[in-house]
């Protein structure tokens, strides 16, 4: 056995203690005794077993305390979530230093020189137009051959210009889009952090260069012309590029060419066609690829043939066959005045309309 000692919890109370008690050291109380590392037999246990006197008693285990067990278990939590978000999310954090900027946009009309010419049938008109030679639907927006940039791989420069296609086909070539009002096609493929403006549009048009809903997407005003034929024509390029570590930029750069009719009047009227040349840079994070959704930066909408006195913030409002231009352009810009781009019209060129 070992040595005499103090208790492990200390002199109890009332027990006499110092040097004046020559047994002071002796004096156990029950913390001592549960603290043991021998423990003596009891006589009736050492008549019976014939046991050695004394038994060596297993040692006493002390937990490790509650606050120290939660913060055991506060670091683990802590240090498992680190690695979590690092595995799941690798480029949060230099993604998040670049916020989403809103879209600018700019739609211009084209005037036409004269009367719009228009045919019965919408074939002949594509036949003796430049868009003859041009893809029909989908099948005119090809991707290009890809290449992987520096920071991003073939598969990722491929999912940049299919998301870019995509947006292209359901904001141009959609008919429920086009002329039957719909927008949930578009609005889930763009970045969430672009919606506010994009609803905005909608709510509240605007020719600011921010909220026209033109710029977003192509849409005929229903109640003034429908579709003559669905096979829209289409022809243009789509080119990307790694704008840096963390950003891929497609550049669609298409022109459109619809034929239309008088809305509700089927084919007992003209067909004339409509173009719509759409210049739209498209921005991409590593989270947008993951998702299919897009940041629009700069989108350049020419379309006619229009009348410049018109508005075509919320709606295209075409002119048909044989109608012309109305007198006039586009009100006075106001160069003091804040909140709003400066009105824009060009001149629809002959040679952009069917030959009849």
């Amino acid at each position: 056995m070992g040595g005499p000692g103090d208790p492990p919890e200390g002199t109890p109370e009332g027990a006499p203690g110092g040097a004046e008690d020559e047994y002071g050291s002796v004096v156990f109380d029950e913390s001592f005794i549960r603290a043991a590392r021998i423990q003596e037999y009891s006589a009736r246990e050492r008549m019976t077993d014939h046991t050695p006197a004394v038994r060596r008693r297993p040692p006493l285990h002390r937990g490790l305390s509650r606050q120290a067990l939660i913060l055991v278990l506060l670091i683990a939590l802590a240090f498992g979530t680190a690695i979590y978000m690092g595995v799941r999310h690798p480029y949060r954090t230099s993604e998040a230093q670049r916020p989403v900027e809103p879209l600018r946009m700019t739609v211009i009309p084209l005037a036409p020189q004269g009367r719009v010419p228009g045919a019965a049938d919408p074939e002949y008109l594509y036949a003796h137009s430049p868009a003859a030679q041009f893809g029909v639907g989908a099948e005119g927006i090809p991707l290009p051959a890809v290449r992987r940039t520096a920071h991003f791989s073939d598969s990722q420069v491929v999912a940049a210009l299919t998301t870019a296609k995509d947006y292209l086909v359901v904001s141009s070539l959609r008919p429920e889009v086009l002329t039957g009002g719909q927008v949930h096609p578009v609005r889930a493929l763009l970045d969430s952090d672009q919606l506010d403006q994009f609803d905005q549009s909608y709510a509240h048009p605007a020719a600011d260069g921010r909220h026209a809903p033109t710029g977003w997407l192509v849409r005929f005003d229903p109640a003034q012309a429908e579709l003559a034929d669905r096979g829209i024509r289409v022809q243009g390029t789509l080119q990307a590029v790694e704008a840096d570590s963390g950003t891929l930029e497609v550049t669609a750069d298409h022109t459109f060419v619809y034929a239309l009719r008088p809305a509700g009047t089927g084919a007992r009227t003209e067909a004339s066609l409509f173009t719509v040349r759409r210049e739209v840079r498209f921005r991409f994070t590593r989270d947008d690829l993951r998702l299919h959704q897009a940041q629009l930066v700069v989108s350049s909408v020419e379309a006619g043939p229009l009348s410049c006195a018109g508005d075509s913030a919320g709606h295209l409002h075409p002119l048909l066959a044989g109608q012309a231009a109305k007198a006039g352009g586009p009100a006075g810009t106001d160069p003091y005045a804040t909140g709003s781009a400066p009105a824009l019209c060009g001149t629809l060129a002959a040679s952009a309309q069917p030959r009849v």
